[in-house]
C-alpha cells in the first residue's frame, strides 16, 4: 500500500474534521463525500467501525502507513506508561513532524519532502529519512544551502509568532530548533481518541 497523495479535502470530509489544517473546501461541505454524503439518514456504527476510524484519522494525519503505525504501537506497548499517549509522543517525534510542528515547512506533505529531498540536518548530520524518530536534546536545522527557498522562507516567516508547541524550541537566527521532551498528551492539538486505538489492537 502507497502512502495517499490523493485529495486532502476529500479525506477530512470523510472524518469529519480537517485533520490537515484550514480547508476552504472542507468548511464549504462539512459532510461525506459521495452521491449519500449529505443524506439526513445516519447509519449507527459499531464499535470497531468507531475504532477502525480512529486509527485511520491517526494514519492519514500524520502520513503514516500500516506497517510504520503498526510498529509504533507494538513500541507504544513496550514503553513504560499510558500505550495511548506514548504511541502519540512517539508519533509527534517523527522527523517530519517535527520539522512541521517547528514552522519550517506549511504541512507535513511538505515537511517530508523537505526531508526526502536533503535539506535538514539532524545534530549537525544530513537525515533524509522522515520516519526517523527525534529525541530530546537533538536540535533540527534547516541545511545552510537550502534556506534561501521560497517554501521555507515563506513557512518560517508565517509561522514566527505563533510557535506555541511547549516541547519544541525555535531559534529564527540560526534557523534551528531544539526537540526538549516528548510532549504531554494536552499539549497534543490532534483530535484523536487514541485509546480507540488500543482497543482495537488489543482485540
Amino acid at each position: 500500500m502507497a502512502r495517499y497523495t490523493g485529495p486532502t479535502s476529500k479525506k477530512a470530509r470523510a472524518f469529519g474534521e480537517a485533520i490537515y489544517g484550514f480547508d476552504k473546501a472542507f468548511e464549504r461541505k462539512k459532510y461525506r463525500p459521495g452521491q449519500h454524503g449529505n443524506s439526513r439518514r445516519r447509519r449507527q456504527n459499531s464499535d470497531y467501525a468507531l475504532q477502525l476510524m480512529e486509527k485511520q484519522k491517526a494514519k492519514y494525519t500524520y502520513g503514516v502507513l500500516e506497517r510504520q503505525f503498526r510498529n509504533t504501537f507494538e513500541r507504544a506497548t513496550r514503553s513504560k506508561g499510558v500505550t495511548g499517549e506514548k504511541l502519540l509522543q512517539f508519533l509527534e517525534a517523527r522527523l517530519d513532524n517535527t520539522v512541521f510542528r517547528l514552522g519550517i515547512a506549511p504541512t507535513r506533505r511538505a515537511a517530508r519532502q523537505l526531508v526526502s529531498h536533503k535539506h535538514i540536518l539532524v545534530n549537525g548530520v544530513l537525515t533524509n529519512v522522515p520516519s526517523a524518530q527525534i529525541r530530546p536534546g537533538d536540535v533540527i536545522s534547516v541545511r545552510a544551502r537550502s534556506r534561501h527557498l521560497n517554501v521555507i522562507q515563506e513557512s518560517v516567516g508565517a509561522k514566527s509568532d505563533v510557535r506555541k508547541f511547549g516541547w519544541l524550541e525555535w531559534n529564527p537566527e540560526k534557523m534551528q530548533g531544539i526537540f526538549m521532551a516528548y510532549p504531554e498528551r494536552e499539549q497534543i492539538p490532534e483530535k484523536i481518541n487514541e485509546q480507540l486505538i488500543v482497543e482495537l489492537y488489543s482485540k
